[in-house]
This record gives structure tokens, C-alpha cells and sequence, in this order.
């Protein structure tokens, strides 16, 4: 069974002032949707999922979708702030989507066999999506309870332009994920890698494994979502500012005993468009890249 790679597209792109899914960085016009598509395909998934706002639609069709026309089939769903389960309404005062967990979740109908999930604004390297998707054909497909991640190391994953937010990890001596924490302003500062939250500064080595969003589930990930994101709605009424993110699912569907994560540490390297600043480092950097 070849795996789906299901790609989170739908960012507003708040930070960076504008649309980075169809920014042209490459030295031939590429995004770095193309990197991970190209990617994929060479890896051997079956199909790619984009999940899009609905005003991102028609820019999709127009300059996205064609350039995979003979490369993998792709298709995408959308993901709305009234997606909601039944009984739950969307806050007027709301802006800003539910988070990456909801985003996976909107894909359920769409994705039927084992699936990477990867950010469309994040360039990750090669080998990860040969690794992963090799996890998933020989371990995930005969097991659904074997998930899997790939770890970066945290000092290859920052911003020099601002903080940014990380999934900080512990792996056991078997190489499974024990912790993930979603750490939120973490950066490089004059007294080393430091993450101050809420007036609490935790010092960090810059060894430690990170989640960039490079995640491998098998389908049954998608029943654990749906009562998760229900019980979110209901210890956030209110909140309009609450975010349902991929760690925190992952956290609880590990205590709960019904799944295992697997880390898959990678020498690849990590970069991304978290800030208008990033971008001409990322563009000197796919001058280099395969």
C-alpha cells in the first residue's frame, strides 16, 4: 500500500505578510511545495492532500495543480472555522484557524491508507520522505498502532528574525517518543537557545529532537481526533485565541495507550519561511539543494 503525503497549506501567513505556499523561490520558479511533492513522488507515495482555505482555491488550481499534472495525483480539501462537530458553533469573534490537529482531521474522507503529514512552507530535505515512507509501506501499514516522526535538531531548525514554535522531544532508549512539548518562543539569544513563555525562560542545548511537523499515522489517527477536537471545543469555550495542535494529539493518543511513536532522526536539513526576513536565506539555500 503506497502511502498519502498530506500537506498542511492552509496558513495564513500572518508573519511573513502574505501567501507563502506560492512563493517562487527556486533558482527555476519552484516553491517549496514543489521540493516535497518532487520529494514524495520519488519516494513512492500514492497521492499528495493538500488542505487549503476556500479562498485559496482558484490560485491552487491555477498555479499549483498544473505543476503536478504528470508528476503524482493530487487533490484537496478545505479547512473552515465552521468545520465543526455537531452541537458546537464558531465563536463570531474567531480569526485564526482551530491548528494543525484540526487540519489533519479535515482530511479524514480523503485519506484511507497510512499518511505523512508535512507543512507546504517548510523545505525538510529528501532523504526524511524516503525514511518515513519506508516506515509506513513495511511497519504502520501491518501495524496501525505505529506511528511515527522524524526529529530534527533544534539548533538546525531556528529563525534568526524572531522566535518560533517547536515540538520539543524526549525519546526513550528504544528510540520511541516519551515527550513532546509544544514550546512557543524559542530563540537564539546572547545567553544561548532559550524559550521565555509566559514569563517562564527555559534554557535548551539545541541538541534536542524536534517535531518540524513530519509526522507518519496510520487512518485510525483520525477516530482518536475527532473526540479530542470535541472535548477541545468544550474546555475552550470562549477562547477565541485556542489552538488544537498536532503534538498535543499526539501526547494523548501515546498516554492513552493506543499508539506508538517511532522517531526517525534525520541528518537533513531543516529550513522555512517563518518571517519576510527568512526568505533570502532560503532562497541562497535551494540554489544548493537537489
Amino acid at each position: 500500500m503506497k502511502p498519502t503525503l498530506l500537506i498542511l497549506a492552509a496558513g495564513m501567513g500572518s508573519r511573513y505578510g502574505g501567501l507563502k505556499q506560492l512563493d517562487q523561490m527556486g533558482p527555476n520558479g519552484e516553491t517549496i511545495l514543489d521540493y516535497s511533492v518532487k520529494y514524495a513522488a520519488q519516494a513512492g507515495y500514492g497521492k499528495v492532500v493538500l488542505v487549503i482555505r476556500r479562498s485559496m482555491e482558484a490560485d491552487f488550481q491555477e498555479y499549483i495543480l498544473p505543476r503536478y499534472k504528470n508528476v503524482i495525483p493530487v487533490e484537496y480539501v478545505f479547512q473552515e472555522l465552521d468545520m465543526l462537530p455537531a452541537g458546537f458553533s464558531v465563536n463570531p469573534e474567531r480569526v485564526k484557524p482551530y491548528g494543525t490537529a484540526h487540519a489533519i482531521l479535515v482530511a479524514k474522507d480523503a485519506v484511507k491508507e497510512p499518511f505523512t503529514v508535512i507543512n507546504a512552507d517548510d523545505f525538510y530535505g529528501k532523504e526524511p520522505f524516503q525514511i518515513l515512507g519506508d516506515y509506513l509501506r513495511d511497519v504502520t501499514a501491518n501495524d496501525p498502532t505505529a506511528f511515527a516522526m522524524v526529529g530534527y535538531r533544534l539548533d538546525k531548525t531556528l529563525s534568526e528574525n524572531g522566535t518560533v514554535s517547536r515540538g520539543v522531544c524526549q525519546v526513550d532508549g528504544d528510540g520511541y517518543l516519551t515527550i513532546v512539548k509544544e514550546m512557543r518562543k524559542i530563540a537564539r539569544t546572547a545567553d544561548g537557545i532559550r524559550n521565555d513563555e509566559d514569563g517562564v525562560v527555559t534554557p535548551l542545548t539545541g541538541e534536542e529532537p524536534v517535531s518540524m511537523n513530519f509526522w507518519g499515522f496510520s487512518p485510525r489517527f483520525f477516530d482518536r481526533l475527532e473526540a479530542m477536537f470535541a472535548q477541545f471545543l468544550k474546555d475552550n469555550e470562549g477562547n477565541i485565541k485556542a489552538e488544537f495542535p498536532i503534538p498535543d494529539a499526539v501526547s494523548a493518543v501515546m498516554a492513552s495507550g493506543d499508539a506508538k511513536v517511532r522517531v526517525l532522526p534525520t541528518k537533513s536539513e531543516w529550513f522555512g519561511v517563518t518571517y519576510a526576513e527568512d526568505r533570502p536565506m532560503v532562497v541562497e539555500k535551494l540554489k544548493h539543494v537537489e
